[in-house]
Parts: C-alpha cells; structure tokens; sequence
C-alpha cells in the first residue's frame, strides 16, 4: 500500500475496517489500492472470530499501511473457550497486530446469550491487559452495563468504536482515557444526536473509521462501504465542529497513532 503522506495534502486513517471479510474476498487489492489513492495512509482491519483475525493478520503482513485489531466480537463469543484465547496469544505476537478487540457488548441482537457476552467481556478485558494492547470496544444497547465494566476492569485504553450513547457517556469514556470513533453515520440525515456530541468532544480525543463494509455513508448509502470513504466521516466532523478538514485528518491520524503505537 503505497503510502500517501508523501504525496497527498492531507492523509487519513481507517481505525476500524473488517477488510478480512468475505465481502472483500474478490477485489481486496483493489480496494486497499483505491484508499491509498484517496490519501487513507493506514487502516486497522478488526477482526471478530477467531478465523478472522488469522486472517485479518496475514492482510496487515502483506500491505504496508494496514494493521490488524483482534478479538472476539460479542455476538460470536457463545462458542468460544480457553482454546480460543491460547490462539489469540499466539496471533498477538505477530509484529502488526495493534489492538485486541472488537470486545463488548451487544444486548441488540443478544445473537449471544448476555450473561456470556458478559463473562467473556471480562476474560477478554483481562487478556488485553496480559497482552498490553490497547482494547477496541463494542457496545450496543449496553452502555451501562459498558461503562461498569470498563471501569470495573481498568484502567484500560482503548477506543469506543462506532460511539452510540450520550454525551454524558462520552465524558465517563474520556475521562477513563478512551478516545471516542465516529463513523460514517454522522452522514446520516437522521444523526443529529451524534452531530450534537461530536460538536462537543475535543477533537484530541476522535477518530474516525468506516466499519466497512457496513454503515456507509452519505453520498454511497445503499453500497458497500469501503476504507476510502472515511473520507466523508473527517469531513462531516470538519463541518460539525467549524474547522478545517486538514485539521481533522492531523489531529484524527495523530490520535490513531497514538492509542495503537504505529
């Protein structure tokens, strides 16, 4: 992946992608290509299951500008054990693997059981811990219970990915020294809460990420999301909170360095 800091006015960085999914299977060399070109220097693709974070690390291995995240997701951790985290470690060790997550909890879908989701929380928080990697955490419908947990179990640092709770939140996360990732639904016609937030939250403390292939954002509504349109997340905060796009692609990728020690 050919490094656009050296050519682009501006560079950007993808703090969360699933590039291992399967929905990139047929033209992921394409894809990697096109966010190089559009000035995205690094992208952390995330895993969720354990074949994919194998995965997610043979990627990182092979481009220059992606590293890989980690984890269990929580809608995945009904089926995993002690097993499961032996190989965990043993992915962890490979040299581009910077963060362990998507970590959480999901009392949305409750596609696991949420006592389980609960248990396997603080197992994986402590491994995190064990591994010194900074934690990438996933919460839906669950922000109580996330905040307790997180708390419970530091100090951790980390990023709350794909922030959906309130600003009173936001503050608790900040202040345990989480930075907070806006995705492309701050695009969203109907993400005024969001804006509202982001307005408010110092942008020392932001990222900005695509989840992709999910969560695309306005003007691709309806496509496949991608790393390169992480773009218009930067320039959607740029607008929220009155400065320049350039200044939010600095500070969001000097921020991205910082928590995952590129």
């Amino acid at each position: 992946m050919k490094n656009p800091e050296k050519s682009s006015p501006f560079f950007l960085t993808d703090s969360h992608a699933h590039l291992e999914m399967r929905e990139f299977d047929r033209d992921r060399e394409d894809v990697i290509r096109r966010a190089a070109n559009a000035g995205v220097a690094r992208i952390v693709t995330v895993g969720t299951t354990l074949s994919d974070c194998v995965k997610a690390a043979e990627i990182a291995q092979r481009h220059e500008g992606v590293y890989a995240a980690i984890g269990i997701h929580p809608h995945e951790v009904k089926s995993i054990g002690q097993a499961t985290y032996d190989k965990l470690k043993v992915i962890a060790s490979r040299s581009k693997v910077v963060a362990y997550g998507e970590i959480g909890l999901d009392f949305f879908r409750n596609l696991s059981p949420p006592e389980v989701q609960v248990r396997r929380f603080g197992e994986q928080l402590e491994l995190a811990a064990e591994l010194k990697l900074p934690i990438i955490i996933h919460d839906r419908d669950a922000h109580r219970e996330t905040v307790s947990m997180l708390k419970a179990g530091g100090p951790h640092r980390g990023i709350i990915h794909c922030f959906s709770g309130d600003y009173a939140m936001a503050r608790e996360c900040l202040d345990m020294g989480f930075y907070i990732s806006v995705p492309g639904t701050i695009t969203f016609p109907k993400s005024d809460r969001l804006r509202e937030i982001v307005a408010r939250l110092p942008l020392d403390r932001l990222l900005v990420e695509t989840d992709c292939p999910y969560l695309t954002p306005v003007p691709y509504r309806g496509k496949r999301n991608e790393p390169s349109y992480v773009e218009y997340a930067a320039r959607k905060v740029a607008e929220v909170k009155k400065t320049a796009f350039e200044e939010v692609a600095r500070a969001t990728s000097a921020n991205a360095a910082a928590v995952f020690n590129f």
